[in-house]
This record gives C-alpha cells, sequence and structure tokens, in this order.
C-alpha cells in the first residue's frame, strides 16, 4: 500500500495537479470570506467562519472528483492497472493507497485555512470571541466529507477509462448523496412521514450535526460507513478484469 501511496503522492506535487488544487481551493474560500460583499466576514457584526464550512462541502463536490477522476480511469486508459496487477499487492492495497494519498492532499489544502482562523479570532471584540469547539468540530466534519467524496470520486473512476465521465459521475454521486435526499424529502408524499428519515440518509444532515461541535457518534458511524461502502465498491469494481 505504502508504494501505491508514495507514488500517487509524488505525481500529485510533482505536477501541478496538487498545487492547482490547492490555490483553487484557497483563492475561492478566500474570494468568499473576505472579498464577495454578501458573504465578506467584514460585513458582519460577528466572529464566524460560517461562510467558509457553508462553501467548503460545494467546493469539494467540484474540486475533490477533479482529483480523484485520474486515479483510475488513467491507469486502465493507458494499461497501467494490468502492471498493478502483477505487483504482489492486494487490490485493497492499491485502492487504500490511492484514497490516502488523496486525503493527504486535502489536507494539505485545508491547512492555510487555519490562517483564517488566527484571522477572525483576532478580529473578534473582545479578541478571541469565537466559538473553537464548534470550528474543531467543523473542521472534523470537513475532513470526514472530504474523504467520503474521495472513496466516492475513486469508485467512480474505477467504472471507466475516460476521465471526463469519471469526473461527471463522481461529481453527481457527490451532489445526490451531499444534497439530493434532503430534496426527496420534500416531495409532497413524504412531508409529515418519513421527511426527516430521508434526511438523514444524506450527507448534508450529518455534515451540518457535526458542524455545530457535536461529535455525536451516530454521525461518525455514517461517514466511516459509507467511506467503507465506497472503498469496498472500488474493490470489487477492480476485481471485474479478473473475472
Amino acid at each position: 500500500m505504502y508504494s501505491i501511496f508514495a507514488k500517487e503522492i509524488n505525481a500529485f506535487f510533482s505536477s501541478l495537479v496538487g498545487y492547482i488544487v490547492i490555490g483553487v481551493f484557497l483563492i475561492v474560500l478566500g474570494l468568499v470570506m473576505f472579498v464577495f460583499p454578501d458573504t465578506s466576514i467584514l460585513n458582519y457584526n460577528y466572529a464566524s467562519l460560517d461562510q467558509l464550512f457553508g462553501i467548503a462541502p460545494q467546493i469539494f463536490m467540484f474540486l475533490i472528483p477533479a482529483v480523484t477522476m485520474r486515479s483510475f480511469a488513467e491507469e486502465q486508459q493507458t494499461g497501467t492497472i494490468e502492471l498493478l496487477a502483477t505487483r504482489p499487492l492486494r487490490d485493497l492495497d492499491i485502492v487504500l493507497g490511492k484514497f490516502f494519498a488523496s486525503v493527504v492532499l486535502i489536507v494539505f489544502a485545508l491547512l492555510p485555512t487555519l490562517l483564517y482562523y488566527v484571522t477572525v479570532y483576532q478580529l473578534g471584540s473582545p479578541k478571541g470571541n469565537l466559538d473553537s469547539g464548534a470550528i474543531l468540530g467543523s473542521y472534523i466534519g470537513l475532513l470526514f466529507l472530504a474523504m467520503a467524496f474521495i472513496a466516492i470520486g475513486l469508485f467512480a473512476s474505477s467504472l471507466t477509462k475516460n476521465q471526463i465521465i469519471a469526473f461527471v459521475l463522481s461529481t453527481f454521486l457527490c451532489f445526490f448523496l451531499y444534497s439530493g435526499f434532503n430534496y426527496i424529502s420534500f416531495m409532497p408524499g413524504f412531508v409529515g412521514r418519513i421527511d426527516d428519515v430521508i434526511q438523514m440518509i444524506g450527507i448534508d444532515y450529518h455534515y451540518d450535526s457535526i458542524s455545530r461541535g457535536i461529535l455525536d457518534t451516530r454521525d461518525l458511524i455514517y461517514f466511516v460507513s459509507v467511506i467503507v461502502l465506497f472503498i469496498f465498491l472500488t474493490k470489487v469494481s477492480l476485481e471485474r478484469r479478473k473475472w
């Protein structure tokens, strides 16, 4: 697994992929938090990072599929997936190596956002008038959300040789699992009956819960289950070449 992990990390940072991902993420967040008048924290009367954790899932919904779309699609297109199969590696090792490499890239993208925390901390009146516990919970929720999107993206990439198709499919799955169930719950047949149950199936419900600073084990189990499910589906998808 480590060899795959090292190979992917080297691929990210020896090309422009890693730097573009981190740069785009930080630029968009910076514009939302400090430039756009409707969302700028400078126009609010209280210190908060709600804008960061509100817009980050939407950015991840497009950014993470762009990172994962090449993971297996490119390997299948160039034929290098067959070389991996000849190595003494299990399919699970290959999937986990690519998964953790993508997680590290997203962590590198999130680390500079701590400067936003410091900035808002200093701008508070009095200084430090900030709910640090809720912010920590939001960061944990954002990391779990990113890992879920990465697992979904790897699965989508394993289904096709075309990177564009992998990107579109991954973006759709991320959007549907994040917001789709929330929209479905508002359908006339579900409102007032099982709308709350349907909302609990979606990622958005559990991300919002953790973002309030409440680390409920049910939310953590949900995210772990989604991650494990899509890693397993990716492994099964890779095993198709042996069938």
